[in-house]
């Protein structure tokens, strides 16, 4: 059993002994315990958390209708492993997300574990549907650690590394970003191109994207855009893949990120704020698509693990009943506003982006270059969490701090993490 008494240092130091470097942890705190939008280290300092477990925790820690739904479940079935006997949670959250996804339309869902694993699934469905081998990513996109999800990922450093070879037939094209001139023309443009110098139309199974953009920072597709994509991908008979996986369940202001460009994908992967802290994935599509594959081509042995599928269902029922989304959509204006003053008095910030809650801000030498500036923007994240205020970095150069709060937050809490980001700056900048 673990040791109660350990301090910070002392943890991080056993840290360092027994868990490979790999893994990077961003602060140096080690959590005790957490509630709402609050974090406790071990040494009873109180943080409050605009990481949220990296966008898993929209309805923040230890919510009430996810620890009861699961606390009750835990009396029942705790695992069989779907493929061996099925369970309740499971066909019932199926039902759900088939009609939050489908809108009527008839769907079909595959519980999973991970949000690459989602993706992994994803893409097995969109080739198993179309007998095509072509997957077309995104650049700044990230979808996962696995093979198959670097492979995908639109980032060379931290992921790709040294880990290659990496999976064949995986094409990536330009995302749009207004602040550094790709605009929604030049993007499909050279969408255009790709079909021409790499890989025909044809041959293509999926385009896979992230209607905002997580990891590669925070950069929010134009509905234009998105349209366009569905319009191309029904007139060459690809399947359209949404990665929902950081932008559902409310971040964006709406259920799912798509739902501001008006579209319907074929397949939608989620996960992340989907079970509210415990590990639960999917894949969301069109039934005649989802079915594709074989009787025992998809699976795994943890995929929609009871107790994930309960906590899941607690997640629901707050977006139901409590005017999640309506919050998300208050609190991103407030955020938004706030860190627009600040980018007015701070050079160093480059641009404020971000749909609804999900919100960053990009750091640059300067006003003319736009050149990307790391180092500012991980002292600014020092100085926060010195203030009491956890953030993260994003960005193809890490340049830009982003913004992850549980959308259960108070307007109080959101003015002193203002505050805190504002010391922060005036500290570094």
């Amino acid at each position: 059993m673990p040791s109660a008494s350990r301090t910070n240092a002392e943890l991080l130091t056993a840290r360092e002994r027994n868990v490979p470097r790999g893994v990077v942890t961003a602060h140096p705190v080690v959590a005790a315990r957490a509630e709402g939008a609050y974090l406790w280290d071990v040494e009873g300092r109180r943080y409050l958390d605009f990481v949220g477990g990296i966008g898993v925790l929209n309805v923040g820690h230890n919510h009430p209708r996810v620890v009861a739904a699961v606390t009750e479940q835990l009396t029942r079935v705790s695992h069989t492993a779907f493929q061996v006997a099925a369970y309740e949670p499971y066909i019932a959250l199926a039902e759900r997300l088939n009609r939050l996804v489908g809108k009527g339309e008839p769907h079909k869902t595959i519980l999973l574990t991970s949000g690459a694993e989602a993706v992994e699934n994803a893409i097995k469905i969109a080739r198993g549907y179309t007998n095509r081998p072509g997957v077309i990513a995104f650049r700044g996109g990230f979808h996962g650690r696995t093979l198959l999800g670097v492979s995908l990922t639109g980032m060379s450093q931290p992921y790709k590394q040294n880990f290659g070879p990496f999976a064949g037939e995986i094409h990536h094209a330009p995302y749009p970003d207004a602040y550094r001139g790709v605009t929604t023309a030049a993007a499909l443009a050279a969408l255009d191109e790709l079909f021409a110098t790499q890989i025909a139309a044809d041959r293509v199974a999926a385009i896979i994207i992230e209607p905002v953009q997580g990891d590669g920072g925070f950069l929010p597709a134009p509905p234009a855009f998105m349209q366009a994509l569905r319009a191309l991908t029904e007139r060459h008979g690809i399947v359209l893949i949404a990665d929902e996986i950081q932008t559902g369940f409310g971040r964006t202001g709406k259920l799912f990120g798509f739902e501001h460009s008006g579209i319907q994908p074929d397949l939608v992967t989620v996960a992340k704020s989907l079970a509210g802290g415990l590990p639960l994935s999917g894949v969301v599509g069109k039934a005649a698509i989802m079915d594709a594959p074989l009787p025992g081509g998809l699976g795994g042995t943890y995929g929609g693990n009871a107790l994930a599928c309960a906590a899941a269902h607690g997640v629901l029922d707050a977006f139901e009943q409590d005017g999640l989304l309506a919050r998300a959509e208050a609190l991103g204006n407030q955020l938004g506003a706030g860190l627009e003053r600040l980018a007015a008095a701070y050079p160093a910030i480059g641009t404020v982006r971000g749909v609804g809650f999900m919100r960053a801000i990009e750091f640059v030498t300067d006003q003319a270059s736009k050149t990307p500036d790391a180092d500012t923007a991980q002292k600014v994240i020092d100085e926060a969490r010195e203030g009491g205020l956890l953030v993260i970095k994003c960005g193809v150069h890490r340049n830009i701090v982003r913004f992850l709060a549980p959308l259960v937050l108070s307007d109080a809490d959101l003015a002193s993490a203002l505050d805190t980001l504002a010391v922060a700056l005036k500290k570094v900048c």
